[in-house]
């Protein structure tokens, strides 16, 4: 099969670093229809205009999400990309497979679809880029034959995701892995069939570190945090100082709350006074390590700027035990209620927390029947945004 003349995409098999072109390049040599999406790229570099369109709805038989419709308006020049639909595929927790299951995936779309994947998208989905509507059952099949699902798109909850966990990390405060897993299985309509106002993501982050970045991409952040105090071991404290490191240099001065103090011998920590960056953690982790009594902090509102300007997370729930199933099922309980407020108020295309800046966290409170926490303050004693009426503070007076 010849190759296409596109000398703009050519530009960007040079410099340095990895190209997606060169991948392609591979590909076309056995797959009709990423020549034809070369081809109508280049136009769209000429031409400074993206050829796709959203031509209408398509799935799989019996689910709403999981399956982007994609469409090129340059059909009769390019026949072999009419079609181009992407496929979300929902990701093993933490992203653990075996290489004969990844075999397996890129076999089953290497017969029908493209042979382009995307490990992952930024849900966390693995992503399969590019087949024809007649292919998308007989690819559902053989997914689900393997024991894989369709992970969400659309007005849907999407594909749960979750950092490694006590897996890997010594730092997890509680098993993201199986939270993970048990929302998944919690919430399959939810998944499946879209009636919310827009989407909604959980991340599942061990540790104050949050390695999925929770905090500023799901509309619930499930963080793992402590109570206690953090665990000092001060002989290896002095083994650090001993090997030359800077303790009050690169530790102390840097706490961002100054909570910590260093005589030369010893590391003392006012833990009320912590806010759990994990800083002096992540420097020394063979003397500082979380606390005990660990458990994770619920947090609402973070997405990305499509409608709206971008936003993070703001706590929800200060500290939950979640060994404890009367605690994980008041959780469910309380999503349950977010849901319902945000399915009744919430505007077309309208993430949770644009409509809690819309109608003011003090309502939206109320609305779910949760109690106002001095966590949920975004800068104390500067701009919080629970103010108590006069009448109630006159009636605590009396």
């Amino acid at each position: 099969m010849a190759k296409r003349d596109t000398p703009m995409l050519d530009e960007l098999l040079k410099g340095p670093y990895p190209s997606f072109v060169k991948e392609l390049y591979k590909v076309q040599e056995r797959k009709p229809m990423v020549q034809d999406l070369l081809g109508q790229l280049e136009d769209s570099y000429e031409e400074r205009i993206g050829h796709w369109k959203h031509g209408g709805i398509v799935g799989v038989m019996g689910y709403g999400g999981g399956v982007i419709g994609r469409y090129s308006d340059l059909q009769d020049k390019y026949p072999n990309v009419a079609h181009f639909h992407t496929m979300r595929v929902n990701q093993p927790a933490a992203w653990f497979y075996t290489s004969d299951i990844l075999r397996k995936i890129a076999d089953i779309w290497e017969k029908h679809g493209s042979g382009l994947t995307n490990m992952h998208g930024s849900t966390g989905d693995m992503v399969l880029l590019g087949t024809t509507t007649d292919e998308l059952e007989p690819t559902f099949q053989a997914l689900a034959k393997e024991g894989f699902d369709l992970g969400g798109s659309g007005s849907v909850l999407r594909t749960p995701s979750c950092c490694v966990g006590p897996a890997r990390c010594e730092w997890a405060c509680y098993d993201t892995l199986k939270l993970c897993y048990d929302f998944t299985q919690e919430y399959q309509d939810e998944l499946h069939r879209p009636f919310f106002p827009y989407k909604f993501k959980f991340k599942f982050s061990g540790c104050p570190n949050d390695c999925v970045a929770s905090i500023a991409r799901s509309d619930m952040s499930i963080i793992g945090t402590w109570k206690d105090d953090i665990q000092i071991d001060q002989a290896a404290v002095a083994e650090y100082a001993k090997a030359g490191m800077d303790i009050q240099a690169d530790v102390i001065d840097i706490c961002p709350s100054k909570c910590m103090k260093y005589d030369g011998e010893g590391i003392e920590v006012d833990n009320h006074e912590c806010v759990h960056c994990m800083h002096c953690i992540n420097v020394m982790p063979k003397a500082l390590a979380p606390g005990k009594e660990r458990g994770a902090t619920i947090l609402l509102g973070a997405k990305a700027p499509i409608m709206d300007g971008a936003l993070l997370a703001s706590v929800l729930v200060p500290f939950i035990d979640l060994n404890d199933p009367d605690e994980v099922e008041d959780l469910h309980e309380l999503i349950g209620n977010i849901w319902d407020f945000w399915g009744e108020h919430g505007k077309n295309r309208e993430r949770i927390g644009e409509l809690i800046q819309r109608v003011g966290m003090s309502t939206f409170l109320e609305a779910i029947g949760l109690e106002p926490e001095p966590e949920m303050i975004s800068a104390p004693r500067d701009n919080p945004y629970i103010f108590f009426k006069e009448e109630e503070d006159e009636e605590e007076e009396e």
